[in-house]
């Protein structure tokens, strides 16, 4: 039996010795590897935090101490030390847990957590509910991966440092985040790093914690004498690690921006030097198009929150950028910001995002940017219902962007809208724009698209009919023609199909042409539909005798849930929409 087969929870590591938690650091490696290249997920974060978990639950008493990871993509040897051992060990149980923790699943998980810099905030509130019910656990807070370029980290460090009472934050310090890291706390860390935690300018000491340095985050006996001397302090206190990210796996080590986050596969086709050939697709349209932007404007600069694999920048890219590139770190608040302040002042700004990361900006989109009505580019990518986990859905940006005022949000349904939608944006200096960037296969109409977008919110009639309209916004456009078409083969039903491209306003004068000869419009789009595109055309025809139908998402947090499944729940198959225009047909509405 190995060592790993022994471990059903934290108490059982601590009947280990010292050697057999090194060999448990190593099969629990082996174990990663196997799982993450078989199914896809975080490979390099959690390589780097094998020995920190393992010291971790070795000292403390977990569950009753808590311990509360940042972002989670550190979270996988937690969960094989806390019960979910065949998780990552057995192949017929690989999809039984999430990649992030999870409450539902252990009470050794606090949150559900997925998005960044919340560790130390959200451990502030757990600990200060433990003072005031005179409770005295230990409660941990794990940042690292660069999460501590994030807002809310500093907003966290800054209360934290002042609770008066016991709080742990561990700062895995990998050098890295996704990409390479970005900011001036960097420099600092670098330099205790250098001393061996004995610089005198430590930014940790100069806000009032404790502080701790363990040169080797991958020695066990240093992480337990460091944890041991820090438990039960009753001051809050940083203890400051250094690891590697991808430590035992030698191409992560070698790459490690690539092998963050993985596809499976990835580790064999890395080890025998396979890259696979990528075709065209958004994101390589978006790089191209803004490598000629560069190289033509001087006020051009393509912004990145501490994500530019996931959007297309490659380094390659980034470094032919030069001046013209910023990665702000994770901090997609300030980035907006920094926008905004560029386009005031004459810039041209791009910043790239995703979709589930763009929900942290609320503020400063309506605020910085909308308020002051200054001409920035934001395109969001991965938009759309999804198969993702809750942390990670792309299907809220719409009813979020949508409603603020003076902001111009686009769906492009082909290659070449998305090109003349930029052009235009990066040229006009009347609105900031938001740009749903398309997922899924390249659609290209072959000939360039010479839309003014300037005049805003009208709408592109495709194709004429009467009785039903369908409007299909952005990437749902192409299942709006599959209906339109499907609508005339099953039913003899002749509908006029619409590109609505405008997210943030109605084309009122087509809509109001379509009372004469339409009975039902159709809407479909690839979100949520509570506060969506398609409830502002129902509101239009509120008081009218048309029937509106509303196809997308329902208000909720899905958790990798099948596309088949979330479509066919949705009534977002093909069949069941032309089975539901020609029932509310038949009733004669």
């Amino acid at each position: 039996m190995t060592v790993l087969e022994k471990i059903n929870s934290p108490k059982d590591l601590k009947k280990q010795t010292i050697e057999s938690l090194n060999v448990l650091a190593e099969e629990m490696r082996k174990a990663l590897i196997r799982k993450v290249d078989t199914t896809g997920g975080h490979m390099g974060p959690n390589l780097g935090m094998v020995e920190v978990t393992i010291a971790l639950h070795y000292v403390f008493n977990t569950p009753s101490d808590k311990i509360i990871f940042d972002v989670s993509h550190q979270c996988y040897p937690h969960k094989m030390l806390t019960g979910r051992r065949e998780a990552f060990t057995d192949p017929d149980k690989y999809g039984t847990v999430s990649g992030y923790t999870n409450p539902e699943e252990s009470p050794y998980d606090l949150f559900k957590v997925g998005h960044t810099a919340t560790s130390i905030s959200l451990a502030c509130g757990v600990a200060k509910a433990r003072d005031l019910q005179g409770g005295h656990e230990n409660v941990v807070a794990i940042i690292g991966d660069g999460s501590l370029s994030g807002g809310e980290a500093y907003e966290g460090l800054n209360n934290a440092a002042v609770l008066g009472s016991n709080m742990i934050i561990v700062v895995n310090d990998n050098e890295m985040s996704i990409a390479e890291n970005h900011g001036g706390l960097y420099s600092n860390l670098r330099l205790l790093r250098e001393t061996s935690g004995e610089a005198e300018c430590n930014f940790f000491k100069a806000i009032g914690f404790n502080y701790h340095y363990i040169a080797d985050g991958h020695n066990l006996e240093d992480l337990i004498s460091v944890f041991q001397s820090v438990k039960d302090t009753q001051h809050p206190t940083v203890v400051h690690i250094h690891t590697i990210k991808g430590k035992g796996l030698s191409v992560a080590e070698a790459d490690k921006e690539r092998f963050h986050w993985i596809v499976s596969g990835e580790v064999e086709s890395a080890q025998s030097n396979q890259q696979a050939e990528k075709s065209e697709d958004y994101s390589t349209i978006t790089r191209t198009f803004l490598e000629k932007k560069c190289q033509e404007d001087k006020r051009v600069v393509v912004i990145s929150p501490a994500t530019p694999g996931a959007t297309g920048l490659t380094k390659d890219f980034r470094k032919k950028a030069g001046v013209h590139y910023t990665d702000v770190g994770i901090a997609e608040e300030h980035a907006v910001a920094f926008s905004s302040g560029i386009a005031s002042a004459g810039g041209k700004p791009v910043m790239m995002v995703l979709s589930s990361f763009i929900q942290r900006t609320y503020d400063q989109l309506s605020q910085d940017l909308a308020l002051n009505k200054n001409p920035a580019t934001i395109l969001v990518f991965w938009g759309g219902l999804s198969g993702a986990d809750a942390t990670h859905l792309g299907s809220f940006d719409i009813p979020m962007i949508s409603n603020i005022p003076n902001i111009v949000y686009l769906a492009p349904t082909t290659k070449e809208e998305y090109i003349a939608m930029l052009n235009w944006s990066m040229n006009q200096t009347e609105h900031p724009v938001v740009i749903r960037v398309p997922s899924g296969e390249v659609v290209s109409s072959g000939t360039p698209d010479e839309t003014d977008y300037g005049v805003l919110n009208r709408f592109k009639v495709v194709e004429k009919g009467q009785d039903v309209a369908i409007l299909g916004l952005g990437n749902f456009f192409e299942l709006a023609r599959t209906v339109h078409r499907k609508l005339a083969d099953d039913f003899n039903i002749h509908s006029t199909l619409i590109n609505p491209i405008y997210m943030t306003g109605l084309d009122e004068t087509l809509l109001n042409e379509l009372k004469s000869n339409h009975k039902l419009v159709v809407t479909l789009e690839d979100g949520q539909l509570d506060g969506g595109f398609g409830e502002k055309v129902a509101r239009f025809y509120g008081c009218s005798d048309v029937k509106v139908l509303t196809f997308g998402g329902r208000k909720e947090f899905t958790d990798r849930m099948p596309e088949s499944v979330l479509f066919e729940r949705n009534h977002l198959i093909p069949e069941q929409i032309v089975l539901d225009i020609n029932s509310v047909l038949k009733k004669g509405y």
